[in-house]
């Protein structure tokens, strides 16, 4: 019986994991381009045809966040049970259906039934999470690589897709720019997702293209081959996970404000909104290169030791922000702060080299229930500073704070990745495993 599509002959030379990493990273694209960051082209048009102020069309932002953070857990369950497969296609199937009902929605309550309800439910299922649990089922030593070309993706679509349905919503309505984006939902995702296979194993392959029944020898670069599946019951009362989960709540919380604040502050440093807009763009293109270069020294190196080191470049950049006052000194920040979307993929293939591979979407999905909470409330709370003081200033203080957390969080996982690489290479005699 032939396990693979017949079009895999042409790729012979190949290892399949990576062909499963470019069909859910192109499904990561679209999404990244038409929701990631396309909600950004709608929020105007959508706020002006419905009669909406800023803080209701905010509050649905907030609440897809919290969403995300209540549905992951079930989600990593579904995906551990079923595959990654059958959540897919259903993502792509109402992420289509979803944008299609949006074109015809005329009431804010309708807004939200169709936006939470089918679009970020999907949205948050299908292309957040299953394509990083594709990834670790398909990778163990080149996992950090697999995660970092599905974790750019998103910023891919951003500066690909964005821009171009920017145009449709500018030439002809945010009606049909929703409309088309149903449609190519519908007719690209669907396909894709039907490609996407469980593991190397359900089509009779080894983890990075190893030769079936080649057993591991020791020594660093085989050692995260004999990784252990612990259950999600067992890592929840473990160290790794909740210091990989605090660690993500501080970034994620980071990430998400300055995302949302981000013009918004390059004007109150001085900068004109055109201007901001295009360092927003600038910062885009280096997250994509930041994101490869971390990915490459990932898989050699001990990963906690490198994200503890790699996080104090974006609180240099905040610093940086806080205290300059030369038009420079933003453009140094935009480079520093950069790099710190790109510590996402190597915290998860961190958690895949801890925790294996058989539960690591229930893992994940619990992981994601904690941090989803600062994506969800650090943009209001910083919002409600600004409010209250016109001004930045503290909020970049606290920013400082929070990420000083995430990086002692993951310097406490230095020596234990350690000793457990070592228990795995040493076939797990006479180490104690974290």
């Amino acid at each position: 019986m032939q396990l693979l599509p017949a079009w895999r002959a042409k790729f012979a030379n190949i290892f399949y994991g990576w062909i499963m990493v470019g069909v859910v990273s192109a499904m990561r694209v679209l999404g990244g381009g038409l929701h990631g960051y396309g909600f950004t082209v709608f929020f105007l048009p959508v706020s002006q045809d419905l009669g909406l102020n800023r803080a209701e069309t905010s509050l649905a932002f907030s609440l897809a966040r919290a969403e995300g953070a209540i549905e992951a857990p079930v989600i990593g369950y579904l995906v551990d049970r079923f595959g990654p497969r059958p959540l897919m296609v259903a993502a792509a199937l109402l992420a289509g259906i979803g944008y299609i009902s949006l074109s015809w929605v005329n009431s804010y309550i309708g807004f939200l039934i169709v936006y939470l309800g089918l679009i970020s439910l999907a949205y948050s299922a299908g292309f957040i999470q299953t394509p990083m649990v594709v990834a670790n089922n398909w990778f163990i030593r080149r996992r950090a690589r697999a995660m970092t070309v599905v974790g750019s993706a998103v910023t891919v679509g951003g500066m690909v897709i964005t821009p171009v349905l920017a145009t449709i919503v500018h030439r002809w309505g945010w009606r049909w720019g929703a409309l088309i984006a149903g449609c190519a939902f519908l007719l690209i995702c669907i396909p894709l997702s039907l490609q996407v296979k469980r593991s190397p194993e359900s089509v009779g392959l080894q983890p990075d293209g190893d030769a079936v029944g080649e057993s591991a020898t020791p020594g660093k670069n085989s050692a995260l081959r004999q990784v252990p599946d612990v259950s999600a019951m067992a890592a929840l009362r473990t160290l790794p996970f909740w210091c990989l989960a605090g660690s993500m709540l501080a970034r994620v919380a980071t990430q998400s404000t300055m995302m949302v604040h981000f013009i918004p502050i390059m004007v109150w440093k001085g900068m004109s909104q055109e201007h901001a807009a295009l360092l927003l763009s600038i910062f885009a293109g280096l997250n994509l290169v930041t994101h490869f270069a971390l990915g490459w020294i990932a898989d050699r190196m001990n990963k906690p030791k490198l994200l503890s080191l790699w996080m104090l470049l974006p609180i240099i950049g905040i610093v940086i922000l806080r205290t300059g006052e030369a038009p420079w000194s933003l453009w140094l920040f935009t480079i520093f702060f950069s790099t710190l979307d790109a510590a996402f993929p190597v915290t998860w293939a961190t958690s895949g080299d801890f925790f294996g591979r058989k539960y690591f979407a229930t893992i994940r999905g619990n992981m994601t229930f904690i941090y989803m909470w600062g994506s969800a409330l650090g943009p209001v709370i910083a919002g409600y500073l600004y409010d209250q003081t016109q001004s930045y200033g503290t909020i970049l203080w606290a920013i400082v704070a929070t990420l000083s957390v995430s990086v002692l969080l993951t310097a406490l996982l230095i020596k234990p990745w350690r000793v457990k690489v070592a228990a795995q290479s040493e076939g797990w005699v006479g180490a104690k495993v974290p």
